[in-house]
């Protein structure tokens, strides 16, 4: 059988050496991203078998294996997909991603200077096992090889592959862990399984660790809605997003176009304890085909939405994408208008047919409303100023600018408010007495944006 000892292209060795000496803060990322290739080899098999029956062999049911030996210090990933070719292996992992790009060698020289996502950028998946490896044995057979091919390097530029008996289709790859305590928890069974929930949960195929299953397979977002009920959302959303709370609203999308996703939009009944500070951070979770990318996206909501938790998964985004990508992404981009299409239309709907509801939203975030036509100079009037509630002295109540311009007395040209520490402290205004007298109602103004926010509006429906 064949056998050859070869070195790694130039490129390649030199990712080799970052992955060995990781400049990567985030290690863990090498289990979501030999999973994900893992069911990619799996789908790749069920394509091809449209066209040609005689790939699958028997029954065999699609799954992924792990399996550690705490002894052995050796961690394996196992799928029975489509494996591959002498050929393929040593064209796919002896080179990286076959690019000896201009652009990869920039990006390399970037990646020494900082924590650069060169996985992210380059789709390098598999030499991300280095990150947490000082060897990489990987066994794969392809349905169109008699035999099966042996892959082994230490990261050090060298790599053996040699033709090997092997009976079952699909790859199996064994890291041997490198010593160290930062390593050492890659051998533990409850941060295995916290790393497949986090990142691969809902990937299609069931995830064996041992004889368990601990992956969902099927996410909710992916389900029907007419199958769900609000306790569904309800326990998905506490627990996702860490809430007491039932959600106050719940947005459950799936959009077919030029770019397809679905989306799963919750608006919680009280801001958390840090939403007006500095520290709080906006955005929304992001997924690929099932697979977790990164939990803050945060160009994928506006900021005067900012108090929307939530996710968005894309069959159409690059599993790979990075933070350094997502604000040149044209796709984002579409989801990102498309979301705030639909928070816009949920909050008028709300306003429109659920009056109590709104009020309560408003309640706790009508502040983010007020800073967002404040802080885009007005640019943001059209869109949210309908969305905004104020005390009407004559009504007793919230009302709208609509609301208040549509009971205005003959005569009257101007929307009159007035600011204060508190509605009772305003209503004792000696010049709010006066206007009251003539029978013009006025809007009172307690929070601090409020001037400012007028300001920017300066008039509504041409009344000044």
């Amino acid at each position: 059988m064949k056998k050859e000892e070869k070195i790694f292209k130039a490129e390649t060795k030199e990712l080799l050496n970052l992955m060995i000496h990781s400049i990567y803060t985030n290690k863990e990322i090498f289990l979501r991203e030999l999973i994900s290739n893992a069911n990619d080899a799996i789908d790749k098999l069920k394509f091809k078998s449209l066209t040609d029956t005689d790939i699958l062999k028997g029954n065999d049911k699609f799954k992924i294996n792990i399996n550690v030996d705490k002894e052995n210090r050796t961690l394996t990933i196992s799928d029975n997909g489509i494996g591959m070719t002498y050929e393929e292996v040593d064209d796919n992992i002896g080179t990286i991603a076959k690019s000896g790009s201009k652009l990869f060698k920039e990006q390399l020289e970037e990646a020494k200077k900082g924590d650069i996502d060169i996985i992210g950028q380059f789709g390098v998946g598999f030499y991300s096992g280095f990150i947490v490896a000082d060897k990489i044995t990987l066994e794969t057979k392809s349905p169109y090889s008699e035999n099966g091919v042996k892959w082994i390097s230490s990261g050090d530029g060298n790599y053996e592959i040699e033709e090997i008996a092997k009976q079952d289709r699909g790859t199996k790859i064994t890291l041997h862990l490198k010593d160290g305590d930062e390593y050492n928890e890659f051998l533990e069974d409850w941060k295995i399984k916290e790393l497949v929930k986090k990142y691969s949960n809902y990937i299609r195929y069931e995830i064996y660790f041992g004889d368990e299953v601990i992956n969902s397979t099927k996410p909710i977002w992916k389900k029907d809605k007419k199958e769900l009920k609000d306790e569904d959302y309800n326990e998905f959303y506490k627990d996702k997003f860490n809430d007491f709370s039932d959600p106050l609203c719940v947005m459950h999308n799936s959009v077919e176009g030029t770019i397809s996703y679905d989306s799963l939009l919750f608006i919680p009944s009280k801001p958390p304890m840090n939403y007006y500070s500095q520290d709080y951070e906006k955005g929304l979770q992001l997924y690929s085909r099932g697979v977790f990318i990164m939990d803050k996206a945060s160009e994928l909501v506006p900021e005067h939405f900012r108090f929307v938790k939530g996710l968005v998964d894309s069959q159409d985004l690059s599993l790979n994408i990075s933070r350094e990508m997502l604000q040149h992404d044209r796709q984002l981009k579409i989801i990102a208008d498309k979301i705030e299409k639909r928070i816009q239309s949920e909050l008028e709907k709300m306003l429109k047919n659920d009056r109590e509801k709104y009020e309560e939203f408003f309640n706790s975030f009508g502040l983010q409303l007020k800073f967002g036509i404040y802080n885009s100079y007005g640019m943001l009037k059209e869109k949210l100023q309908d969305l905004l509630l104020y005390y009407s002295a004559n009504e007793k109540k919230m009302v709208t600018f609509n609301e208040y311009v549509e009971n205005m007395k003959d005569g009257q040209k101007e929307i009159y408010f007035a600011s204060g520490e508190s509605y009772e402290k305003i209503d004792h205004l000696p010049t709010v007495e006066m206007v009251k007298d003539k029978g013009f109602d006025i809007l009172y103004m307690i929070d601090n944006v409020d001037e400012f926010c007028i300001q920017m509006l300066r008039d509504y429906k041409e009344k000044p």
